[in-house]
């Protein structure tokens, strides 16, 4: 005869989320190390290409060899040439 009185389930009954949880967690961690982000298709992504005109003339920005002025003038023609339709656009002061 068992004299035992079962009151609920117990403490057990936070394990099976807890298990769940982290079989949740760790497949995220894996695709998340593996480079899995949403891209289409197997291969590399591509680079970003750092000798692109734009990408030279952001830099001379940066580093102060030309001034704000000078960086949109620029930065139009170049914008004309490659046919880039969204770039940063100047506010009217």
């Amino acid at each position: 005869m068992n004299t035992l009185a079962h009151t609920g389930p117990g403490p057990w009954v936070l394990f099976f989320p807890l298990v769940w949880a982290a079989v949740v967690l760790a497949a995220v961690a894996v695709l998340r190390r593996t480079g899995w982000r949403g891209r289409r298709g197997p291969g590399p992504r591509p680079a970003y290409d750092e000798q692109s005109p734009i990408a030279l003339l952001g830099h001379r920005f940066a580093a102060g060899e030309i001034d704000e002025d000078e960086y949109w003038r620029r930065l139009t023609v170049l914008e004309e040439q490659f046919g880039r339709a969204a770039g940063p656009r100047r506010k009217a002061a």
